[in-house]
């Protein structure tokens, strides 16, 4: 067995060993607004093959992180999904909707 003295010789003194960085693309493209570049102000719950795009299979609604909406209009998509739905021209839950 190597004493400590002898495992100590073998590094240099003051020594910090890292680890190697990742390789992380983060140059990813930005995310944008669908409605603020085309120019739509009003998003309308009567059309809901439309409002399918911000729906996930099992029918919730998808989240910012995903679709690239700004903060305003995410509310006004989850309003007028929530509209649909009363209305029954969305389905609350379904199994593989798309």
């Amino acid at each position: 067995m190597a004493s400590i003295e002898q495992q100590a010789k073998g590094k240099k003194d003051g020594e910090i060993r890292y680890l190697t960085p990742l390789n992380i693309d983060t140059n990813k493209d930005k995310k944008y607004c669908r409605f603020q570049r085309s120019g739509i102000k009003y998003i309308d719950y009567k059309d809901p093959d439309w409002l399918l795009g911000f729906l996930n299979e099992q029918g919730k609604i998808l989240p910012r992180r995903l679709t690239g909406t700004s903060l305003k209009f995410q509310r006004k998509v989850s309003v007028a999904v929530k509209r649909a739905r009363h209305l029954a021209l969305l389905p609350y839950v379904t199994d593989l909707m798309k």
